[in-house]
């Protein structure tokens, strides 16, 4: 899948402005806060219908304009297709692919995209927040109905978290709690089943580009992590809630005492090692770094054998990160399909990937 051509109209600091993308490496070159990553922030919102840098579309609408457009050419599942999304403060977004009107999540079945940016290099060693973003991420793409349960689980966890907060000031709002906790209950179920097939696919996928990454050195293993009680997450839904309703009713009391949700999907992790070991406890940077693009190119490769198709790979000023050793190896590894990499200067990239180049200033494109 390519996105062949791109307009966007009072989105960031972007006024009217166009670029057309080479099919394969787009280097994306200029000095910092002109507007390079608002441009792949553009590109990701095809495929996600958000941003990756904010929850608020009101930030994505440049100042003195009263909404946004991102309008784009892509070809994809052997079509010629357009995308046009608008923000408008204070109104739904308004989405649609070749005139017509879609979801959020339906964009997914249009246009995949794997981002990776400095953030990312984190992944091993920050906490399981992250972790459970990259799933999340991923699967929503792979799996539409995933991303709906995903909000449905945010919304019952913030009123559950609301009512355990402010119960002793309002006694009568646990009359609501065993409801709400039913309702996540049955939302961790979907949710870790989802997130436990793909966690074996992402095993599957990033152990022999790790291998391969560490000169067959280093051996990369993944672990899913979710509520102790469950037996099996590949189980049905059914078996795996009423594992997770035994883990609630022991923690009841605790939640109260504690005003924290204790029991649901909210808790779930994957545990990465590489030769045996815990590798956010124990191993070294290079390490961490070497397992964290592991793990962002198995997730590409997840997707090209999901749809038959390379997602767009974003590439958010991560190889200034890198040594020449790891640049070198993840510019091996992109061809075949499109990537956009954003950086401050070109610094040869382009002649190693034969791709095209773009310089964006001041929120102009050339």
């Amino acid at each position: 899948m390519i996105v062949r051509r791109i307009a966007l109209n009072g989105f960031r600091n972007y006024g009217f402005e166009t670029a057309d993308f080479d099919a394969g490496t787009n280097v994306i070159c200029g000095r910092n806060a002109q507007g390079k990553t608002n441009l792949l922030e553009a590109v990701y919102m095809l495929s996600t219908g958000r941003s990756f840098r904010t929850r608020f579309d009101k930030e994505l609408v440049g100042f003195g304009t009263d909404s946004a457009d991102i309008l784009a050419d892509v070809s994809s599942h052997g079509r010629e297709q357009t995308i046009n999304l608008r923000l408008t403060p204070g109104k739904p977004k308004r989405i649609l692919v070749n005139s017509v009107k879609k979801s959020a999540g339906e964009l997914a079945d249009t246009v995949n995209t794997v981002l990776f940016c400095p953030d990312d290099l984190n992944l091993i060693k920050e906490g399981a927040a992250v972790r459970r973003r990259l799933m999340d991420n991923a699967i929503s793409q792979i799996r539409p109905r995933y991303a709906e349960i995903l909000s449905d689980f945010n919304k019952l966890y913030e009123n559950k978290t609301r009512i355990l907060k402010d119960w002793r000031d309002k006694p009568s709002l646990l009359d609501t709690l065993d409801e709400f906790s039913d309702g996540m209950a049955r939302a961790s179920a979907q949710l870790i089943r989802y997130r436990a097939a793909f966690s074996l696919r992402l095993k599957e996928a990033a152990a022999p580009i790790h291998r391969d990454f560490s000169d067959g050195l280093e051996e990369l293993d993944i672990h899913y992590r979710t509520v102790s009680t469950v037996r099996d997450p590949f189980a049905s839904a059914k078996e795996i809630y009423y594992d997770i309703c035994d883990h609630q009713e022991r923690h009841r009391d605790a939640e109260l005492e504690s005003a924290q949700c204790l029991t649901g999907a909210h808790k779930d992790d994957l545990e990465i090692e590489v030769n045996g070991r815990n590798a956010r406890a124990f191993a070294s940077q290079g390490q961490t770094r070497t397992a964290a693009l592991s793990l962002k190119l198995a997730e590409r490769e997840i997707f090209l054998k999901e749809t038959g198709e390379y997602p767009i790979l974003l590439l958010d000023d991560v190889l200034s990160e890198l040594d020449a050793r790891r640049q070198e190896f993840v510019l091996n590894r992109i061809g075949g399909g499109q990537t956009l990499i954003t950086c401050c200067e070109d610094e040869g990239i382009s002649q190693k990937t034969g791709g095209r180049v773009l310089f964006v200033e001041g929120g102009r494109i050339r």
